[in-house]
């Protein structure tokens, strides 16, 4: 399965609002994780079987959780059983479909 999900605090005091250090906690486990990756300005897509996708997020979600006196996750999943690598595969077919 493919996840791509946000994590971020609220209530967390900063004038600036900024949520960088947040951010980059959740980032740092998955990263760690072991699992393939990928973070863009807006989302961490993590490919993996359920059980341990989900565990990566909700220790991100924990470590944000630490942040702020709340918590909002944004979560979005392709479920497709059987197949793998497609945290690149499905880039890689969008790409051929543009260049023929």
């Amino acid at each position: 399965m493919l996840v791509a999900f946000s994590v971020a605090p609220s209530g967390t005091g900063r004038a600036d609002g900024s949520v960088h250090e947040a951010v980059a906690a959740a980032v740092r486990i998955v990263r760690e994780s072991g699992l393939p990756n990928r973070t863009t300005s807006m989302f961490t897509e993590i490919e993996g079987e359920w059980d341990e996708v989900f565990d990566v997020v909700k220790r991100a979600t924990d470590a944000v959780g630490q942040f702020g006196s709340r918590v909002s996750l944004v979560l979005k999943a392709d479920i497709r059983p059987g197949f793998v690598g497609e945290l690149t595969g499905k880039l890689d077919r969008l790409d051929s479909a543009l260049d023929g």
